[in-house]
């Protein structure tokens, strides 16, 4: 099990989701899985400035709708083809976080949820009532597929759905370098103490701010993918549940971890549908069960492990120092 976390398992989770489609039972299948990796590459956004920074947005699911109408305006409203709409999803939804993040990033603790949670809102009504811009409650429809690269297509779900994957790869690969790098650390900082990274020569807001725009760049372009994946846009998608969907996610897999957020988002939905035959009464079963995670497990499944494994290694550590430092005294004393 100590390989789950190393490189030996994330290879193996690239073989399993390279060779998920041959064992998929049909497209339907095919289409959640797929969907489940995009909302994957935006609670990797998300626990960037949760997990790792210790800001909990609330407005990201209106980030990732920014992304998601920035790609259907131009594609069905301007023709633009995809992929430099798509570009722009992450580029437009990035800018609109350097105003937004300057203003709340000036708050802490719960003051700042509350701030994005209104921004969050106010994302959803103007998606809703700008009908000019937004197409309002009617929403986009319409909206094209990924256009072809080279001799590759887009135009059936099992395409779709390498598509979408190799997205989430590189997401994660990206992530992983800045979670491990001078960066990440620096947030982590930030994230335990302000104060004390302040005192370090840590500049809080600059540092903060760029953790925000990464947060928010991966949000949108998580909508410009479910914007070419889905190929209809409603107001809904800027909605504050599905923060809290990405947010449960990152509880139930680990907070500030990054194999965490990965786990909860690939395998929460897949829960959810099997628990569909027992219709409005699924969260029934389905909240209880995640109280009972959050109150037993409350670091999340990869915290968790990663917490029992430190103490695991600490302790054998500690006989064998223990051991050594009696060796060494040993022959001191004989000599005195």
């Amino acid at each position: 099990m100590k390989y789950l976390t190393g490189k030996p398992g994330w290879l193996l989770l690239l073989a399993l989701g390279l060779a998920f489609p041959f064992f998929a039972k049909n497209d339907y299948h095919l289409t959640v899985m797929s969907t489940a990796y995009i909302f994957a590459i935006a609670t990797l956004g998300l626990n960037l400035i949760t997990g790792y920074t210790g800001q909990f947005n609330l407005a990201h699911s209106g980030f990732m709708a920014v992304g998601a109408y920035t790609v259907g305006i131009l594609t069905v409203d301007y023709q633009v083809p995809f992929w430099i709409a798509f570009v722009l999803s992450g580029v437009v939804a990035a800018f609109l976080g350097i105003f937004i993040g300057l203003v709340s990033l000036r708050l802490k603790g719960h003051y700042f949820s509350i701030f994005t949670m209104c921004v969050g809102y106010i994302m959803f009504l103007v998606i809703e009532k700008w009908e000019s811009l937004t197409h309002g409650t009617v929403g986009i429809i319409g909206i094209p597929a990924p256009t072809g690269v080279g001799s590759f297509t887009f135009d059936t779900p099992r395409s779709l759905y390498y598509l979408v994957f190799f997205f989430l790869v590189l997401g994660t690969w990206v992530m992983h370098r800045i979670a491990t790098s001078l960066l990440g650390r620096t947030f982590v900082a930030i994230r335990n103490s302000d104060n004390l990274a302040e005192s370090l020569g840590i500049d809080l807001m600059r540092n903060k701010l760029l953790a925000f725009l990464l947060s928010v760049f991966y949000a949108g372009l998580a909508g410009g993918l479910y914007a070419g994946f889905v190929r209809f846009l409603g107001p809904g998608i800027a909605g504050i549940e599905h923060t809290f969907d990405m947010t449960m996610y990152m509880l139930i897999g680990g907070l500030g971890t990054l194999l965490g957020p990965l786990l909860g988002a690939l395998s929460v939905p897949w829960l959810t549908q099997y628990l569909q035959f027992l219709q409005e009464y699924r969260f029934i079963v389905f909240g209880p069960i995640l109280v009972l995670l959050v109150i037993f497990v409350p670091h999340g499944i990869v915290g968790t492990y990663m917490g029992w494994r430190a103490r695991r290694e600490a302790g054998a550590i500690a006989p064998r120092s223990e051991a050594a430092l009696a060796a060494k005294t040993q022959p001191e004393a004989g000599r005195a």
